[in-house]
């Protein structure tokens, strides 16, 4: 079992507590469509902020990254707000992840089978709603892997 980072409890913490939050939106914002900005936008603040801190370490890392994957990166998430998708139930899919059942993207539902569905199908979600190819196919891929960016995108997202 992996041992429990300091960065993580502080995730967990903010999870609890998302006044703690301080998303860098000014800087997200200056970066994204207007289309992207409307779904950055709509997403909770822990969202937020956890994709624009994924962002920036794709930056510093590949500071050659195209314009659209750190698009890409600043709303991966943005399928989350499809659905209220409140703590307890972010951190229940979170823990039993390996065990979920296998869950068609629509209909949405609400209670835990919704909350499944998130935290499955949030990619998808979020691409369906972007209308730029790249940052949709991006985001869509980033958790399966697929093209380079989609793989960096991955690579950097759960680092946190």
């Amino acid at each position: 079992m992996a041992l429990v980072t300091r960065k993580r409890l502080v995730r967990l913490a903010k999870g609890f507590f998302p006044a703690l939050c301080r998303p860098d939106d000014a800087w997200a914002l200056a970066r994204l469509a207007p289309d992207e900005a409307a779904l950055y936008q709509a997403m909770d603040v822990r969202d937020r902020e956890h994709n624009v801190a994924v962002a920036k370490l794709l930056l510093e890392r590949w500071p050659d990254a195209p314009n659209c994957a750190v698009r890409a990166a600043l709303i991966h998430d943005a399928g989350k707000s499809l659905r209220p998708y409140n703590v307890w139930e972010r951190v229940f899919t979170a823990l039993f992840e390996r065990w979920a059942p296998a869950v068609e993207p629509y209909p949405l539902r609400e209670g835990l089978t919704g909350a499944w569905q998130v935290r499955l199908h949030h990619p998808r979600y979020a691409a369906d709603r972007i209308a730029d190819p790249c940052v949709a196919e991006i985001v869509r891929l980033h958790h399966e892997g697929g093209p380079l960016w989609a793989e960096r995108l991955h690579e950097v997202d759960h680092g946190f």
